[in-house]
């Protein structure tokens, strides 16, 4: 899909160069499209989870409304400070800043069932957590050594397991459906609408080229919101009142859930900041070896850290959810062969304005939960295969399957079984049941231990003499 006419090779390779206008607008637009419905499902689920009503008459309408309105908001301002930059914040690169899957592991056990009382909590961790991420800037370029393929791989196969159940209960009718008995949950009429979207958006991603690839979940989440409306899931009322109670235009509020100091929600928060820190990396990397053919200078990896956690910090204060370098872009970027980073400003822009007027985010909640519920499958899928994908490139010997074994096993099962450690302390149990943190750093820990000798044992046995990066 590169478009030659747009510049020259050399001007398509420079982050610097602005294409012609009436091209890099659609360029632009493109870029919102490949992460829109990624960047609004997290405040969505973290609604759901922490008891919002997703009907357009529940009394919490307009705090789901205003989360959704945050992410598009947020997003824009982070993704500028990426393109923009602001002294050494920001990389001056084409990256794209969204609302990250990452941290819902940690945020669901904070708010699970606790309203929005339990919010003060999760927005102090989420300033803090920014702060601490904007300082790992300082020292990213020092730790890489510490995170081989075999730690980010598992970590990122770690985030996508932990949330697949997710996306299953949204397909059956939701955790509110749930959680009341309704009849309907894990009905046939509700999984119908969810297939519907899966089904659309494999075909499309793997039958067809340009934008309608790009936009595959897009497209699949329009095609599904009209099955469910013929099939009387969704009705004109809900579309008029969802409309009628959004505003058309509003300034984001400082401070507008409070701030509290969680010991749980501020140590899970900078943990996870330290795991969002390492995907920006892999991002950055990937943009310019992807874009420019060529490894990412430590200065374009520290200005995107700093931006990854300035983000997430004024974010925080006005009620947005963590940010983080969207890796949907990144292959974009590679696919169109366009690396200007004016292109992903005029996407930030857009991002802004959307922010800006609720009423966008009044047409977002109108979607059955059913119909997410498939675009949130494939997601959370893909991220469990990227993870994988990742692993491919380490060494399978003895010492690494033992490192691997041991982490996931622990993790995941704690996270399967969470009353294994009912009586640790609260803020431990919280840690220790996301599944994520605790696979992550067993495997990091074990990772810098265990002697290196042992990755010679048995290697040929285990591994039927395959060769690869070490772990």
């Amino acid at each position: 899909m590169t478009d030659n006419s747009i510049g020259t090779p050399a001007q398509l390779r420079d982050p610097n160069f602005t294409p012609p206008l009436y091209k890099a607008v659609p360029l632009g637009i493109q870029h919102v499209l490949a992460m829109f419905v990624s960047n609004v499902t997290p405040a969505i689920i973290l609604a759901g989870a922490a008891g919002f009503g997703f009907g357009s008459n529940s009394p919490h309408f307009p705090e789901l409304l205003y989360m959704i309105q945050m992410s598009m908001l947020f997003a824009g301002i982070a993704t500028l400070l990426q393109t923009v930059t602001l002294g050494p914040v920001g990389a001056a690169l084409p990256i794209v800043q969204g609302t990250s899957f990452a941290f819902l592991p940690i945020m669901i056990p904070l708010v699970a069932g606790k309203g929005i009382d339990a919010l003060a909590a999760l927005y102090g961790g989420v300033i803090l957590g920014g702060i601490f991420h904007a300082f790992l800037g300082t020292i990213i370029g020092k730790i890489r050594f510490a995170l081989p393929p075999l730690v980010t791989g598992l970590v990122v196969t770690m985030i996508g397991l932990a949330l697949v159940k997710v996306g299953i209960q949204y397909a059956a009718g939701g955790v509110p459906a749930k959680l009341s008995g309704a009849a309907e949950y894990g009905s046939l009429l509700n999984w119908s609408a969810a297939l519907v979207v899966i089904f659309v958006t494999l075909g499309l991603k793997f039958f067809t080229k340009g934008m309608l690839s790009i936009s595959a979940v897009l497209i699949g989440l329009f095609v599904g919101y009209l099955y469910a409306l013929g099939m009387g899931m969704v009705t004109f009322d809900s579309i008029a009142t969802s409309w009628g109670r959004a505003s058309s235009f509003a300034l984001p509020v400082p401070f507008k859930y409070g701030f509290e100091f969680s010991t749980a929600a501020i140590i899970g928060f900078c943990l996870m900041a330290f795991v969002s820190a390492i995907e920006t990396v892999g991002d950055v990397s990937g943009i310019t070896k992807g874009g420019a053919g060529r490894e990412a200078t430590d200065k374009e990896i520290a200005g995107a850290t700093y931006a990854d956690g300035v983000g997430t910090a004024i974010a925080g204060l006005f009620g947005g959810l963590p940010n983080t370098s969207f890796s949907q872009n990144v292959g974009l970027i590679a696919m169109t062969g366009v690396m200007s980073r004016h292109v992903v400003t005029i996407g930030a822009i857009f991002l802004i304005l959307a922010g800006l007027v609720p009423k966008v985010g009044a047409i977002i909640r109108t979607i059955p939960i059913e119909v997410l519920g498939g675009g949130v499958i494939v997601m959370f899928g893909m991220v469990v295969a990227a993870g994988i994908s990742m692993l491919s490139d380490v060494a399978w010997n003895r010492r690494n399957m033992v490192i691997f074994a041991i982490a996931m096993s622990i993790g995941l099962g704690l996270q399967l079984e969470p009353d294994a450690v009912k009586y640790l302390p609260e803020t431990v149990r919280i840690l220790m049941t996301s599944g994520l943190l605790p696979a992550a750093l067993i495997a990091i820990v074990l990772n810098l231990i265990l002697p290196e000798e042992l990755s010679d044992e048995a290697t040929d046995e285990i591994s039927g003499g395959h060769a690869g990066h070490d772990g």
